[in-house]
């Protein structure tokens, strides 16, 4: 893609040089007389480079330049003629990528504007690594949903909002049923698949606001804000049926559920106890007989309020 450069000078002659020079070279430029001007051609165009002089008649480049940085993205080679009036440190001290004396030639301007280029091009290469390095930190490779140390991490933050706006929050813990036998059947490559299934069907039940996450092995855990407990348990009614109809084809033998506990957090308890509590609901829709969920509510630890899923009765794994 072609570089964009606006050139801001308030010499006619200087600027018009610049212009046809530069586009001899192929990049894109735009030209402005005035700093003004300039500032209100960035709110629509996005620059890659400013080329300015410093001194013009309103605002000058330097102040232009303190501008620019703080609102866009974009990179300032800043020139003058005045080499008493200004010095190179104080331009970089304020933001310009590189300064450049009056009278200058062209080609020593083209070598700067490359490396100011070559530079930002660098720059935005770390920026997206960095980005991405993030991102695996904090997700499953397998599943792609986020990991459990994120889970633990935005759980916190939810509860904070919990307790500092005084909104319901409900947490779901999910397992799938017989997974080991389906694993010592099928094989691990196909146990893989069907995670990643399982997680695409877990996302496709959820709204934006919510968060899914691979809690370990064959466990998901779904965070659900603005949630009371009886609507989580819709929410979790619907992934176990999405699960049992969507996992494999019509034709496909192999059959597979999953058991999930869920419950509410309690102002001012600690973030354990919540994490604990679904726990033992999802252990209890396990003795239950699985394929099923069941509810358990704060200060309710004594027993689980169970909430089956339709037909959870019958037996669906058949492998």
């Amino acid at each position: 893609m072609t570089a964009r450069i606006l050139i801001v000078d308030d010499d006619d002659a200087v600027k018009n040089s610049l212009e046809e020079f530069l586009t001899i070279l192929d990049f894109t430029t735009y030209t402005a007389e005035s700093a003004e001007t300039a500032l209100a051609l960035l709110k629509t165009e996005p620059m890659d480079v400013v080329i300015t002089d410093i001194v013009m008649k309103g605002m000058t480049g330097l102040e232009m330049m303190q501008v620019i940085k703080k609102n866009y993205d974009t990179d300032v080679i800043v020139i003058t003629g005045f080499t008493d009036n200004f010095s190179y440190e104080e331009a970089i001290a304020r933001g310009a990528s590189d300064f450049v004396f009056k009278p200058f030639r062209l080609d020593e301007l083209q070598l700067r504007l490359k490396r100011v280029l070559r530079e930002r091009a660098l720059l935005r290469e770390q920026t997206c690594m960095m980005e991405k390095f993030k991102e695996l930190a904090i997700t499953d490779g397998l599943t792609k949903l986020y990991n459990s140390r994120h889970f633990y991490h935005e759980l916190e933050i939810e509860i904070h909002r919990h307790n500092r706006y005084e909104r319901p929050l409900s947490l779901l813990l999910i397992d799938v049923d017989h997974f080991k036998t389906f694993n010592d059947t099928h094989g691990h490559l196909e146990g893989d698949a069907v995670l990643h299934r399982i997680a695409r069907l877990i996302k496709s039940c959820l709204r934006t606001i919510d968060t899914a996450y691979r809690y370990g092995g064959e466990e998901f855990t779904v965070i659900l804000p603005e949630t009371t407990c009886p609507a989580a348990v819709s929410v979790s009614e619907r992934i176990n049926e999405v699960v049992q109809t969507g996992l494999f084809s019509g034709d496909d033998p192999k059959k597979l559920s999953v058991s999930i506990g869920v419950t509410e957090y309690f102002p001012g308890e600690p973030m354990d106890a919540l994490v604990r509590r679904a726990d033992k609901a999802m252990y209890l829709s396990k003795q239950a007989g699985r394929n099923r969920v069941t509810m358990v509510l704060p200060r309710s630890e004594g027993a689980g309020q169970e909430v089956p899923a339709s037909e959870t009765k019958r037996s669906i794994l058949d492998i």
